[in-house]
């Protein structure tokens, strides 16, 4: 099985130094159920790749004097992507998963652009699993499946697939994804799972996996699909001593409701939006990060709008939209009308494909930085509505909060708040790469000096 992780990031050779792990020479380990090999194929200043290259033993498996067994000496294990490769993570290069290094420990604590190639992963689930999962942790990923047999096209395609992913990361950050989720995409362990699984679950996933969408998922599949093991490492990951996200995002919530409320901001950009709906003719329209429904309810009173969807990545969010709106007690014919779907913004999603209008309102700002060209693939590439309505704080404004501290943001889980012109950029080069024309309109107050409390920018399809 074999693993590649390439990087342009200059001197690119600095990657032996994050790997441990000299680009002149060959590495050979020896571990229980075979050799590993990390060597690179490519090593100048411009150009970096580290390839780990895994020779499981199929004798030592079924021997049993490894650290696991099969059935039959022919199998799939020693050709395929799978735990054997997160064991080997863990052992050969365990002091990069862990983030140090002696030599280069500021590079190691840096988001550089990193391209790691899975040669031949088994996924149960499909290619969707894989964007599922990889996605919404900011990469760009690509997959290239395999048929059963070439020579018999008849036969459908198998469940292996060659993956591809792009992000600008630490490098323990790429390593703690992969250490966690091949398993996962297998859905296979070459090992008997106890609770040590848990702690390893925790110390690999611990920083990303409580707001993963597909945490649920994730845990079962690593544990073997074992209960007890599972509810112990979904509590845990939601403990006394650790933030509930879903409650601290009804915590911030509130704050920025207080610190807007004096101007009734969400209710001057409710407005502006659905104006902006009915005024492009948009019948089938998405909240995309619809929070706890408020537009949401806006929408289904209003009789232009024949279809309604509600996405957002948390479930209690869900659960208070549909909550609002009385979902439960709607006549057949609104019941009809809308749909609350869980799901993030920043991975691939059928479900979202063939709408009018795409309202975004005041989500943008909660993204990483580095998730937002994901987000925008997501948006203008795949789901392609014909009119995109976004609106974001313009953090000019901000000094006009007498209660808001001087840099401050309006919300705590705020990733960033733009200026007007950093918002026109973006929204300019967005719209020029997927082919939209875009128009911006103030929100709110304008004030002479530091425009509107919220920006607004229209997306259409040309």
């Amino acid at each position: 099985m074999l693993l590649t992780i390439s990087t342009d990031h200059r001197p690119a050779t600095d990657l032996g130094y994050l790997l441990h792990k000299n680009p002149a020479r060959l590495h050979t380990f020896s571990l229980p159920f075979g050799r590993v090999h990390v060597f690179y194929p490519e090593a100048t200043p411009e150009r970096c790749t580290a390839a780990l290259l895994l020779e499981v033993d199929p004798v030592e498996l079924v021997r049993g004097r490894g650290e696991g067994s099969s059935e039959q000496y022919v199998n799939d294990r020693p050709y395929v992507v799978s735990s054997f490769l997160s064991v080997a993570i863990s052992r050969v290069l365990g002091t990069a998963l862990a983030g140090r290094s002696k030599e280069r420990s500021e590079l190691a604590r840096t988001a550089i652009p990193l391209r790691a190639e899975l040669a031949a992963v088994p996924c149960r689930g499909g290619e969707r699993l894989v964007h599922r999962l990889f996605a919404p942790l900011g990469y760009h990923v690509e997959t290239r499946g395999f048929p059963l047999d070439e020579r018999f096209p008849e036969w459908g395609a198998s469940r292996y697939f060659t993956v591809t992913l792009e992000a600008r990361c630490e490098l323990r950050t790429l390593l703690n994804h992969l250490y966690v989720l091949v398993p996962v995409l297998d859905d296979e362990k070459h090992y008997w799972v106890g609770e040590d699984e848990v702690e390893k679950l925790l110390r690999h996933g611990g920083e990303w996996l409580t707001a993963h969408p597909e945490r649920p998922l994730i845990v079962e599949r690593y544990l073997k699909h074992q209960r007890r093991l599972t509810r112990l490492a979904l509590a845990r990951l939601l403990d006394e001593d650790q933030a509930d996200p879903d409650a601290e995002a009804d915590v911030h919530a509130q704050e920025e409701g207080n610190v807007e409320a004096p101007l009734g901001l969400w209710e001057q950009r409710l407005g502006a939006v659905v104006a902006v709906l009915k005024a492009e003719g948009a019948r089938r329209v998405l909240d995309l990060g619809c929070g706890e429904g408020r537009l949401l309810q806006r929408l289904l009173r209003d009789r232009d709008f024949d279809e309604i969807v509600g996405v957002d990545v948390s479930q209690r969010a869900l659960e208070i939209a549909a909550s609002r709106l009385k979902m439960y007690r709607l006549s057949p014919r609104q019941e009809r009308r809308i749909k609350l779907i869980h799901g993030s913004l920043t991975y691939r999603d059928s479900r979202l494909t063939g709408y009018d209008a795409a309202a975004i309102v005041e989500v943008i700002e909660h993204l990483d930085p580095s998730r937002l060209a994901a987000f925008e693939r997501v948006v203008f590439e795949y789901a392609r509505p014909r009119c995109v309505v976004i609106t974001t704080p313009n953090v000019e404004y901000n000094v006009r909060f007498a209660d808001l501290p001087p840099g401050a943001f309006r919300h705590r889980d705020h990733r960033f708040e733009w200026t007007r012109s950093e918002f026109i950029d973006w929204a300019t080069a967005v719209g020029g790469r997927f082919r939209y024309a875009v128009r911006f309109l103030p929100v709110g107050p304008k004030d002479s000096i530091v425009g509107p409390p919220t920006q607004m920018g229209i997306f259409v399809r040309e």
